[in-house]
């Protein structure tokens, strides 16, 4: 197994070839400036790439959609980041955190920005599921930066008794960034339009580039940083380990993904709800989800079983999807039973979304700090195959199978995730 040392120097990403390395002197808290800067760069991201699906009873109606075109433009959303994932991890850890991050960022930031002038639905034209399709590929190819980058930046700034929690943190990000999206770009997309909403996305990013730009540094020697410049062990993408915890987080962010791209459908086209309903639902999910990824960061640090307890979610994530699977059977003949389907989804999307951090966490240690950036951007490959994959099963699956085959098949995606991950070593 790969482990974490110590540097004994450091050297700025950006600096010239063959001059001394660069000394800077950070405060002993500067490193929750980098976390913070983590935090911030990917809730900007999944704002986007969970908010925009957040919109898809909108977006299907501005943009003149059915649901298979709507799950073709939000699936290329996701293939953009898993195509672009790993070039970025590697760059990350040849470049620097620094130059990939604002690099990303910016071109994130003047990208959406493109959308916002060019690719939304007026009075005189309405975009093409095409054009709109790519517009939502181009997105995700360079927002792919933000992953590994600001992961490989936290696992050097915190030492081994604290990385759990400190990813974790950064996990939150995630339903934190999706959460306030389902809150706010819903309604912005009926109240304003997609302009409002591609204006507001890229003002995120580029805000977020701004404080990567201040503060986001590689760790320097004297501020007892716990980065590292050698690892020993295979390489990432020559170690099973890393490919086996890579593919079960992959598998369970199917059932994920699922929430976040087609509840919103399911809540209103199924169980009738409107707007207010399935915004507060999903925002509900990203809320519990947030709060259990922090705790469960702390709670495996302490008692260093992040392999059980990964085993343990992708346990109760497939109960979970099972008993919806169940209620919406029930549900076809009892309408009683239509109001617990919000509820129900809010469970299961929080058992689901409530380990990243700690598989982050595990998959970083298993590859060493040399290697973060391209372990964790395997990793987050595979899971938007998933974003990529699944937005455009669903019509199918609901063609075939109707809702209870999508709920199934979700709670079949998280069982097969709990043999691939690791026992304890």
């Amino acid at each position: 197994m790969s482990a974490i040392v110590t540097c004994s120097d450091c050297q700025r990403p950006d600096a010239p070839a063959g001059t001394a390395p660069v000394r800077r002197a950070f405060g002993p808290n500067h490193r929750w400036k980098v976390l913070g800067i983590g935090v911030a760069a990917n809730a900007g991201f999944s704002a986007t790439f969970s908010g925009i699906p957040a919109t898809a009873v909108v977006m299907r109606q501005g943009y003149h959609l059915d649901n298979a075109s709507l799950g073709l433009a939000l699936g290329l959303l996701g293939l953009g980041v898993a195509l672009s994932e790993l070039p970025w991890g590697v760059l990350t850890d040849r470049w620097g955190d620094r130059r990939v991050l604002l690099t990303g960022l910016g071109a994130t930031a003047a990208w959406l920005l493109v959308m916002a002038l060019l690719v939304v639905p007026t009075k005189m034209a309405v975009p093409g599921v095409t054009l709109l399709s790519a517009s939502l590929l181009v997105a995700g190819l360079l927002g792919g930066s933000v992953n590994g980058s600001s992961g490989r930046a936290i696992m050097g700034w915190f030492g081994e008794g604290e990385r759990g929690f400190a990813m974790s943190i950064r996990q939150t990000a995630v339903p934190l960034g999706g959460g306030l999206g389902a809150l706010v770009l819903p309604s912005l997309a009926l109240a304003l339009g997609f302009t409002a909403v591609f204006g507001l996305l890229a003002a995120v990013s580029a805000v977020s580039a701004y404080f990567a730009w201040r503060w986001l540094h590689e760790p320097p020697v004297e501020g007892g940083s716990h980065a590292a410049a050698a690892t020993t062990g295979p390489a990432p993408l020559r170690n099973i380990e890393v490919w086996r915890i890579s593919t079960a987080i992959g598998l369970l962010c199917f059932p994920q993904v699922a929430v976040l791209t087609f509840a919103s459908v399911f809540l209103h086209d199924f169980a009738g709800m409107g707007t207010f309903v399935t915004s507060a639902t999903l925002a509900a999910v990203q809320t519990g989800a947030m709060v259990m990824r922090v705790w469960s960061g702390r709670f495996t640090d302490r008692h260093g079983n992040r392999r059980p307890f990964l085993k343990i979610c992708s346990a109760l994530s497939a109960l979970a999807f099972l008993v919806l699977w169940l209620l919406v059977i029930g549900a076809a003949g009892a309408p009683l039973l239509l109001p617990l389907l919000p509820m129900m989804v809010v469970v299961a999307g929080i058992f689901v979304s409530a380990w990243h951090g700690v598989a982050y966490t595990e998959l970083a240690t298993l590859a060493g700090a040399g290697h973060v950036g391209t372990a964790l951007s395997l990793a987050n490959s595979f899971v938007f195959v998933g974003f990529c994959l699944v937005p455009i099963a669903i019509p199918w699956l609901l063609v075939v199978f109707a809702w209870p085959g999508v709920w199934l098949a979700a709670a079949i995606c998280a069982a097969l995730a709990f043999p691939i991950f690791l026992r304890p070593a």
